[in-house]
């Protein structure tokens, strides 16, 4: 049997597994139980945090034989067929290789054809912001008035390139990037239920390199179990993604509360030793320093933080050592120093 990626074999098949979207969920769930279901939707929002997924048990909940419901059964021909993209009434289209005028045409076209044997018929046009200007106008009237048995679900990573005219006719639903604690809960339940063997570390640095992506995250695991040999180390996430390690950010912090240029100076050439990039080592030395002005600020409050507990407390007691106007200063120059970075690499 062929191997099944872990962001294929975890995605999620019901509402109730979509991870870090209870917004979305709620809504969707709340319009098939009242019967208000719009007839196109927009799925807006960065990538891998569940658009195209939640859209396919969108559309299993309206054409599985119990629904429209909020809990399609996943055993029926049209879940099945749905879930295995190969239903005849649920079309998925990719907007960036279906662009023209003449596809949006033959769309138009077929529209008009009631479903094969499930209630309604369900375009899925991923990144929709793709079509050209001329395929978007070709789309209004069918968009504004379909078919009773036609639903639209656009999925995009760029609603603002999507013309107003078709923004006016869709219910706009905006995804969020799923946060640190969320991505690690869930690489857990997968680490659990495969039986890996995974230091705990290794999936914080995961979740926090997916940058709010659970796809990501999950490629990342799926990537670094097949590298490691027995055990998943922190240092296999370092050597596989050339990260820099937590504890880096909090000892170069130590030696700036201790003034101790030379020292500061010999750890950064440590890191470009180790093959690290100084640009991504500034970008997290930011985030750093802006979670210890929350952490100053509010006492460390996980939910702003969004850092595992320990680590919180560990930001507050560092930044005991500073002064909030401190903290603001450094934060200043190390962004002054990124951007004026980013123009000398342009000039190159």
């Amino acid at each position: 049997m062929s191997y099944t990626v872990f962001a294929l074999k975890w995605r999620p098949k019901n509402f109730n597994e979509v991870i870090g979207q209870n917004h979305i969920v709620n809504t969707l769930k709340s319009a098939l139980q009242k019967n208000r279901l719009a007839h196109a939707y927009l799925f807006a929002g960065p990538r891998g945090v569940g658009k195209t997924s939640t859209a396919r048990i969108l559309s299993k909940a309206l054409n599985c034989k119990e629904g429209p419901t909020v809990e399609p059964c996943g055993k029926c021909g049209s879940c099945l067929d749905i879930s295995s993209s190969r239903s005849l009434d649920v079309i998925e289209i990719d907007g960036a290789s279906n662009t023209s005028v003449d596809d949006v045409r033959t769309l138009r076209e077929n529209v008009k054809f009631s479903p094969t044997t499930g209630k309604f018929k369900i375009y899925i046009i991923d990144e929709v912001h793709m079509l050209s200007t001329a395929a978007f106008n070709a789309l209004l009237k069918t968009l504004e008035e379909p078919p009773e048995f036609v639903k639209f679900i656009f999925a995009t990573t760029h609603a603002e390139k999507i013309p107003s005219t078709v923004l006016s006719r869709c219910q706009r639903m905006d995804f969020r990037r799923i946060s640190v604690m969320e991505i690690i809960a869930q690489l857990e339940r997968i680490v659990a239920a495969e039986k890996l063997n995974v230091e705990k570390e290794v999936l914080f640095a995961i979740a926090k390199s997916s940058d709010g992506a659970m796809r990501d995250a999950e490629s990342i695991l799926d990537q670094l179990v097949s590298f490691s040999k027995e055990k998943v180390s922190l240092q296999d996430v370092i050597s596989v993604l050339g990260l820099v390690e937590q504890e880096a950010l909090f000892e170069i912090t130590d030696k700036i509360i201790q003034k101790d240029a030379l020292a500061a100076l010999k750890l950064l050439n440590d890191l470009i030793d180790e093959g690290k990039d100084l640009g991504v080592f500034l970008s997290n030395l930011i985030e750093h320093f802006r979670n210890l002005m929350i952490a100053k600020v509010t006492k460390a409050d996980v939910k702003l933080i969004d850092l595992p507990l320990e680590i919180c407390e560990r930001l507050l007691k560092q930044s005991e050592a500073f002064a909030l106007d401190e903290i603001f200063s450094v934060f200043n120059i190390m962004v002054n120093t990124q951007e004026m970075s980013k123009r000398l690499d342009s000039l190159r």
